[in-house]
């Protein structure tokens, strides 16, 4: 069981990136599934989720209105569309699956595989 995360990059503050995470060994279809973040010197925190159907997302304040979360369950991938980037997104961005849970968690306990995180970084 594997989730690749990909897509980040250096930018510009004001640019786009679109991160894709991509599950193999299993489908996660049926799993809610999030994005977290971490920035140097910080905690691991809750960027964006998604439930299983993609009838509902959930957003961190910071990046309400900039960020949009979507999957495609049909290539079991999940991906973050970040617009209107600044200097304070800059960070490490992992992708997870959420245990199997009706309710989308907001903290790192409620999700049980990780993938190995891409970096974003935004110069100002």
């Amino acid at each position: 069981v594997q989730l690749q995360a990909f897509g980040g990059g250096l930018v510009q503050a004001g640019d786009s990136l679109r991160l894709s995470c991509a599950a193999s060994g299993r489908t996660f279809s049926r799993n809610n599934m999030g994005w977290f973040r971490q920035a140097p010197g910080k905690e691991r925190e809750f960027v964006s989720g998604i439930n299983w159907s993609a009838t509902r997302t959930y957003y961190a304040d910071s990046v309400k209105g900039r960020f949009t979360i979507s999957r495609d369950n049909a290539k079991n991938t999940v991906y973050l569309q970040m617009n209107s980037l600044r200097a304070e997104d800059t960070a490490v961005y992992y992708c997870a699956s959420g245990k199997l849970s009706t309710v989308v968690d907001l903290t790192t306990g409620g999700y049980d595989y990780w993938g190995q995180g891409t970096l974003v970084t935004v110069s100002s």
